[in-house]
């Protein structure tokens, strides 16, 4: 599917697989999830820009690198939380917005309650977190937020998306990639991703 990259690893297929499993208690799936979203996040940043800068090393001085831009990574609550804890250890530099959004039960349609970002949207690298990509509004809505505000430069990390949601990102943004760990079937009747791994947020809080 375009603007699409599927990030392909046997760790990723593991740990996802351990996800999907309803016998999969709350500890060990954030366990699995905070591994997967540290593995991602190397491929999402792979082609961020860096800059010459030099260093002193213990024995002379070199030239070493600092990333161009800011990063800021922005979850989309609360699932997307859980992934930001973990990829922090890989970005500690990283700046975080968060945008709140539940779900209506009877529309489907994604309700706003929150919405923080740090300054300098314009010149950052900006990732939009949130475990699943289901009917794309959530994404949508967010990513539209945040090109008001100024964001230029614009990825949506996911793991598990359906053709669906992929649909509607690329209709409506279609200059934002899509990184994610799998493209599953489609969706049921109460818009959850078949199969899916159920609510992401429900079961890594466990509140189920």
């Amino acid at each position: 599917m375009p603007n699409v990259h599927v990030i392909e690893h046997p760790l990723i297929r593991v740990r996802l697989t351990r996800l999907r499993s309803h016998a999969t208690g709350t500890a060990e799936f954030r366990a699995n999830l905070h591994q997967i979203a540290q593995l991602m996040i190397f491929d999402v940043l792979r082609d961020c820009t860096t800059r010459e800068i030099p260093v002193e090393t213990p024995l002379t001085t070199t030239t070493g690198a600092e990333l161009e831009r800011s990063v800021v990574l922005v979850p989309i609550l609360r699932a997307g939380l859980g992934m930001v804890h973990s990829m922090l250890e890989v970005v500690p530099e990283a700046q975080v917005g968060m945008v709140g959004m539940q779900r209506n039960e009877t529309t489907f349609e994604p309700e706003t309650y929150y919405n923080k970002m740090p300054p300098g949207l314009r010149e950052a690298d900006v990732i939009i977190v949130d475990p699943m990509l289901a009917t794309g509004n959530s994404a949508v809505d967010a990513a539209t937020s945040l090109k008001k505000q100024g964001a230029q430069r614009l990825r949506f990390l996911n793991l598990v998306s359906c053709p669906d949601g992929i649909r509607q990102m690329n209709h409506i943004h279609p200059d934002v990639r899509i990184f994610t760990a799998a493209i599953d079937g489609g969706l049921n009747d109460q818009a959850y991703i078949v199969p899916g791994l159920g609510d992401a947020g429900d079961r890594y809080f466990g509140t189920l």
